[in-house]
């Protein structure tokens, strides 16, 4: 059975010593007390709550699955997971992060997003449960009227309700202006607020379970008459069961489990297609500004989505590191490292050694930029400037794509990896490998698949503006390479990053120029492209990452010494990996296209 040690020293370099999170967050208003020990204190008790009730789970879980009665409709995931989360409120876990003005803690996001790391590597399927509520919490926080968050963000915020978001239909996945769920006043020719909804939503994430007394679900439909395509949907708050004026439960809605989807992992997330027959829902902002309201919901699903990669990423490494020091097989090349027994361990074998620090530099490579970008989210949110918010803003808005898509590809090869050095054990369920193998692949898929991340950074985010975003970020890194320019034990980390941000300005421009003669040059060039600036931004945390172990590593504290051999290899064997998908993105459109598609 796999074993799982919350990486809390890392977690606190990054918040410390590399984004010295303190002196940031007290420059705001809504975290001005906050302090290192406090962090330190809720990150410690969220490690404990990850490995010692969630962990054990994870295994038996997967094995087990969810169980649908096709009578009632009704899901009960697999063994101890409604025990767990009975603890998870009791601890007040779901409040973490939340608005105190519904019974929140206030907390920053950035102490969340670690908390939510360590769930994810201990058990990516029950952390699905509470992480949808976030962002059904975030979006009627955003966007529900002063009567809806009266009546559900206190519940969403305890955790004695939880949400979903229902988008897809079997027709339509990423296009959502194909779907046909319809939405009709309840009181004909009445539009107050209250909408009778029927249709089908698939692949929805802990779309029905028994954890909770209620499930928040939040629906896009089309109301009668609205405009064709995105632009004609429309959101809505659908609950289980209905919700009284005075907080209390009534009739059973008729949103239900119409079955469950038998997937390759994740297997105890009850990943339900939903059926609204009538349901009863109330309006969330405007009519047919749904999707405006739910990219709430879904940038902050996509966050978590690069955090459930994140997660999976660094707890295969920890148990393959582990299995590599004890697994004995053959010799080093370079003779005996452990004569006195049959064989060596395997980690003295180069190869996979490979494997593990390839894990490894894309685990705390993940780690620093998710942990400056949820800290760069606060700032956003609460900042008292508004021209602070708006450049904060904007900088997510860049990096969530990347966040999303660069973290998930790299967690699929990471536990791929991972799940070698074991050899033909990891092909066992019980050594755990391979179930980080199957949970991590569907990272690449779900919140927009990561081809359609690429889209959006290169096509919206970058050429949409004309590059103002990417030119911020890269005057981030400029700036750093000129402080930086001078210090001689600095080179072997400022020279390929600066090398790198000077051809990621001149493809970028070049990419633009071919798309002014044909858009489809951004399809051809997109998800290189975002590997590419995935790999500039983690050059840029492990240069910086580099410089602050560089300046202790006299102290005699080892992590410094693994944090330094880590970004070396990262430099050494995983950056240049730009050199050739530069040459692909620039090899364009005609290879993809001149093949007629009846000969595919």
């Amino acid at each position: 059975m796999p074993q799982y040690n919350p990486p809390l020293r890392d977690m606190q370099f990054v918040m410390h010593e590399l984004l010295n999170v303190v002196d940031e967050l007290k420059l705001l208003p809504a975290h001005a007390d906050i302090d290192v020990e406090t962090i330190n204190a809720v990150l410690e008790e969220g490690g404990k709550f990850a490995s010692e009730v969630l962990a054990p789970l994870n295994l038996s879980g997967d094995a087990e699955g969810c169980t649908l009665d096709k009578t009632s409709h009704e899901v009960t995931p697999p063994k101890g997971f409604k025990e767990a989360y009975a603890k998870y409120v009791e601890g007040g876990w779901p409040a973490l992060g939340c608005d105190p003005a519904y019974g929140g803690q206030g907390l920053p996001l950035v102490i969340n997003q670690s908390f939510y790391e360590m769930m994810n590597s201990a058990n990516q399927a029950w952390t699905m449960y509470p992480g949808l509520s976030h962002g059904a919490y975030e979006a009627l926080h955003a966007h529900g009227t002063e009567e809806q968050k009266a009546l559900y963000l206190p519940k969403l915020t305890s955790g004695e309700w939880t949400g979903t978001m229902c988008l897809t239909e079997a027709h339509c996945g990423t296009d959502l202006g194909m779907l046909r769920s319809k939405a009709v006043p309840v009181n004909e020719g009445q539009a107050d607020g209250s909408y009778k909804i029927t249709g089908n939503k698939i692949f929805i994430s802990a779309g029905e379970h028994d954890m909770v007394a209620n499930i928040v679900h939040l629906v896009l439909a089309r109301l009668p008459g609205a405009p064709e395509g995105s632009k004609g949907i429309s959101l809505f708050i659908v609950p289980k069961f209905l919700v009284n004026a005075d907080g209390s439960l009534g009739a059973r809605n008729g949103i239900f489990c119409g079955g469950l989807e038998h997937k390759m992992g994740i297997h105890a997330n009850a990943t339900c297609q939903m059926v609204l027959d009538e349901a009863i829902g109330t309006l969330v902002g405007a009519p047919n500004k749904g999707l405006a309201a739910m990219f709430v919901m879904m940038n902050a699903a996509r966050l978590g989505v690069g955090n459930q990669s994140l997660g999976l990423t660094e707890v295969a490494y920890q148990n393959a590191a582990a299995y590599a020091k004890d697994r004995i097989q053959m010799r080093a090349l370079s003779g005996p490292k452990a004569p006195d027994k049959a064989a060596d361990p395997i980690i003295v074998h180069p190869d996979v050694r490979k494997m593990l620090l390839t894990a490894r530099a894309y685990a705390e490579g993940g780690r620093a930029l998710s942990t400056y970008v949820a800290l760069t989210l606060d700032r956003a949110l609460s900042s008292a400037d508004e021209d602070e918010r708006k450049e904060a803003l904007d900088e997510v808005s860049l990096l969530t794509p990347i966040i999303k898509a660069f973290i998930s590809d790299n967690a699929w090869i990471a536990t791929s990896h991972c799940m070698q050095v074991f050899g033909g054990h990891g092909f066992i369920h019980e050594w755990g490998m391979e179930q980080y193998v199957r949970d991590s692949r569907i990272n690449m898929i779900y919140e927009g698949t990561n081809t359609i991340q690429s889209l959006d950074l290169l096509g919206r985010k970058v050429l949409g503006d004309n590059g103002a975003k990417l030119k911020k970020f890269g005057n981030l890194i400029a700036s750093f390479v000129e402080d930086e320019g001078v210090n001689e034990a600095m080179q072997e980390f400022i020279n390929p990053l600066a090398d790198l941000g000077d051809k990621v300005t001149k493809l970028t421009t070049e990419i633009g120029m071919k798309a002014f003669g044909n858009p489809d040059e951004v399809g051809a060039a997109a998800v290189d492209y975002l590997r590419i600036v995935g790999h500039l931004s983690f050059a840029y945390f492990w240069a910086r990452m580099a410089k602050v172990a560089l300046a202790k590593q006299g102290s005699g504290d080892l992590f410094y010494t693994a944090k330094l051999s880590t970004a070396r290899f990262y430099f050494a064997k995983l950056l240049p990996e730009t050199a050739m998908l530069i040459r692909t993105a620039r090899a364009g459109l005609p290879s993809l296209m001149e093949m007629d598609e009846a000969l595919f």
